[in-house]
């Protein structure tokens, strides 16, 4: 039996669970985004802010997640569409990236918006994808979403390279065939390439492919509010 799921980790309520952890992590991104406006590498500013703050390696992750020069949350948001802009379009979806995401929020991980209005975890996949107690709901999450869009074609972009990606393949083209959905999913070995490069609207929480997409959709912001997700939603950003 399954019992993995994609929580929090050990300690993420000490780094990430009281206003004074917060306030630090909000500092850090402000001046994330101020060094990385100017033109700063995305590494000297974020060595720059971990060490001003003193920042765990979590916590480290989660600011340079939620981070973005002005230029660039300008440039993600003139290419960011609606739900009503979807009607009868293909859309081509970052399968790991939303995966592990949505599975992260429906198991009570700490969620973390950005800048730029996209929501991300600190889930990772290291050479290798396991299935844990929430991929059938994240999956029931995306169809729900495919249903009220009336998109024309949904395709799953899947990391050949990481193990079992052939079997998520296989369970997204399984569950299509049983409900008679028309979805696609592709195995590619460089698939945040392939879809910065695509003309097909592009869905997806990964800065390069946002900073080089056509166009996007904002998935989990949808859905948190189209499907009242119970999601541990950290806010960084100052308002």
């Amino acid at each position: 039996m399954n019992n993995r799921n994609r929580g929090k980790n050990t300690g993420d309520d000490t780094l990430f669970g009281s206003e004074k952890q917060i306030s630090k992590l909000k500092r850090a991104v402000q001046d994330m985004q101020y060094l990385l406006t100017r033109e700063y590498p995305e590494k000297a500013a974020s060595e720059l802010a971990g060490n001003r703050y003193r920042l765990k390696t979590r916590q480290l992750h989660a600011v340079r997640g939620a981070s973005a020069s002005r230029l660039q949350v300008d440039n993600r948001k003139s290419k960011e569409l609606q739900i009503s802009d979807l009607k009868d379009k293909t859309l081509y979806l970052d399968g790991f990236n939303v995966v592990i995401l949505l599975e992260s929020m429906l198991s009570g991980a700490y969620i973390f918006e950005g800048v730029d209005g996209c929501f991300r975890d600190l889930s990772e996949v290291h050479g290798s994808y396991k299935r844990v107690n929430q991929t059938a709901k994240a999956v029931d999450l995306v169809a729900s979403f495919f249903q009220k869009s009336h998109l024309y074609k949904l395709v799953w972009i899947f990391d050949q390279p990481v193990s079992n990606s052939g079997r998520i393949k296989q369970t997204v083209m399984d569950f299509a065939e049983e409900h008679q959905f028309n979805w696609e999913a592709e195995l590619q070995y460089n698939p945040d390439k392939f879809l910065a490069e695509s003309s097909e609207i592009v869905v997806s929480s990964d800065a390069w492919i946002l900073d080089h997409c056509k166009e996007w959709f904002n998935l989990a912001g949808y859905l948190m509010k189209e499907e009242s997700l119970s999601v541990n939603l950290i806010t960084i950003v100052s308002r």
